[in-house]
Parts: structure tokens; C-alpha cells; sequence
């Protein structure tokens, strides 16, 4: 009877709602702020999302229209339709073109703020994982945030020290960023963010940890990697961002970064702090020279 229960339909005059998707939530990641980790649970009628203040889900951003976005119960689950909005709407980085139905775990942009979709039969643990997740990972790129990095960072200098094995750290910037934000948007700024984030991230090994350590400043943690291969893996990275089609709406963004090494073998003397000072100031070195270069 239970499982009969959970694929029950009800169905009112004025409310359609799945018994399966009635304690689905959306999860507030980003931007950061007292909002992050606030959950929004979706009930049984329409929900009115913008920065109106008749808009039941109310955004104060200026990236969200006054009514943004409508999310309803359907057969299928819970759809969501863009109203015409200035910036759009998204499910996984995809503009909507029509009400798409959201799966477990989507997520949904809304102008510049970012939601996770959560549903199913076990939604409270789902969101605990989600909240831990927050602390750990940066809402906007899905890389790790500086938090994650400096305990990661901790335990590889340590190990490295007692297994006299070779350890480097990669620090990256985007040149020029801030022209991008201010000819194009800070949605562009943030577009650009993602999907160098998504490139980059495609090319780390399970061992190493990828991590955004503020602005549009990034840290590459390669684990038994010597001087040799650091620099090879950041010349990988220079290429592949120089080499990426980034195309904000109908517009290309020519992009490029500048890349500082730092690598020890195990020296007792090193800190985690010593190395991200060297990376940093070896990719202050390569702005210097003329940006979209490696300096190791």
C-alpha cells in the first residue's frame, strides 16, 4: 500500500500535485549571504518567482525581473516556464525555451542567482548533504572554496613532508577580468566564471583538488607532482582556456589566464601559506611579463 500511496496523484479543481514531489524544496546557492542554504519548499499550487513584491518567491537582485519565473505542479512534477524576463532562466546552465519539468537535483538560475532542485523520498537528508556541501564548495563554479582548499592543502603538505614526496600548487587568474564586467555585465562575468570552472575541472585527476579561491583567482593542487609536470599541467591549462569558444549569449569572449607554479619535495620548512604566496607571486610575475603565460 505505501508504494501505491507515494504514486498517487491528487487532484482538486485548482491544485495537481504529485505525492512523490509535495515536499520538494528549492535551495538557495548563490550568491552568498545570510540567504545561501535557505530552503523554499514547493507546495501544491503555483509559485510567482521575481523581485516584485507580489512574487511569492521575492529575489532581491536586480539581475531578476520584477516577475521572473513561475514554477507550478504538473503531472510530471514540478515545471518551471520563464515570464519574458530581461535575463532569462535556467536549468543547468540551459535557457528555457519552454516549461521544462525539474529532475532531483537540478539546478535552476534565476537572472543571477542560483537554486538547487531537491525532491524525492528522502529530501531532509538530501538537504543536510546540501548544506554540508555549501560549506566545502563554491556556489557559483561547483569548484571548491578556499575553505576546502586550506584543509586540503594542510594534509598534503603534511604527507608530503613525511613521505618526502613532491607536491605543487597552481594559481591562476583571468586577465582582464574586470574590462569583461564592465564592458558586458556582471552576468557575463559570472558566465565566464562557470565555464572556465567546467573546462578546468574536466581535466583534474580524482587525487588533486581544484578550488576557487576568490574572485576570478583559481588553485590547482597537484598531488606527487613535481616541478617538471606542475608546469606542464599549467601550460594544459593556460592552452585550454585560450583555446575555449566562451560565448556569452551572441557574444565571444576571448579569454586567457596567467599561471604561477610553486612546488617542494617535502621540505620541512615549507608551509601551506609558503606555497600559495610563491604561486601567487609567480602569477603576479606573469601579468608582469605580459599575462597568458606560465611562471614556475
Amino acid at each position: 500500500m505505501a508504494d501505491k500511496v507515494t504514486e498517487t496523484w491528487i487532484t482538486t479543481p485548482k491544485r495537481v500535485y504529485s505525492a512523490v514531489t509535495r515536499d520538494a524544496c528549492l535551495v538557495h546557492i548563490y550568491p552568498t549571504g545570510p540567504a545561501m542554504g535557505h530552503r523554499y519548499a514547493l507546495g501544491d499550487r503555483h509559485l510567482l518567482v521575481g523581485r516584485g513584491d507580489d512574487c511569492d518567491l521575492r529575489i532581491p537582485d536586480h539581475s531578476v525581473s520584477r516577475r521572473h519565473a513561475k514554477i507550478e505542479p504538473s503531472p510530471q512534477g514540478y515545471a518551471v516556464a520563464d515570464l519574458g524576463s530581461t535575463n532569462g532562466t535556467f536549468v543547468n546552465d540551459q535557457p528555457l525555451d519552454g516549461p521544462q519539468v525539474l529532475q532531483d537535483g537540478d539546478y535552476l538560475r534565476v537572472g543571477n542567482c542560483i537554486y538547487r532542485y531537491l525532491t524525492g523520498g528522502n529530501v531532509e537528508a538530501e538537504y543536510h548533504e546540501e548544506i554540508y556541501r555549501l560549506t566545502i564548495q563554491d556556489g557559483l563554479t561547483q569548484a571548491h572554496n578556499a575553505r576546502a582548499l586550506g584543509e586540503f592543502l594542510d594534509r598534503e603538505v603534511t604527507r608530503s613532508q613525511r613521505h618526502g614526496r613532491p607536491l605543487s600548487v597552481l594559481m591562476f587568474d583571468i586577465d582582464h577580468f574586470k574590462a569583461i564586467n564592465d564592458t558586458h555585465g556582471h552576468l557575463c562575468g559570472d558566465f565566464v566564471l562557470r565555464e572556465l570552472a567546467g573546462c578546468v575541472r574536466e581535466t583534474v585527476r580524482k587525487e588533486d583538488l581544484f578550488a576557487r579561491s576568490g574572485g576570478e583567482e583559481f588553485v590547482l593542487v597537484l598531488v606527487e607532482a613535481g616541478a617538471d609536470e606542475a608546469r606542464q599541467a599549467a601550460e594544459r591549462v593556460r592552452e585550454l582556456v585560450e583555446a575555449h569558444p566562451f560565448r556569452f549569449e551572441a557574444t565571444p569572449i576571448r579569454l586567457t589566464v596567467s599561471v604561477g607554479v610553486a612546488t617542494t619535495t617535502g621540505d620541512h620548512r615549507i608551509t601551506p601559506t609558503d606555497l600559495l604566496r610563491e604561486a601567487d607571486e609567480n602569477m603576479l610575475q606573469a601579468k608582469r611579463e605580459g599575462r597568458n603565460r606560465v611562471v614556475a
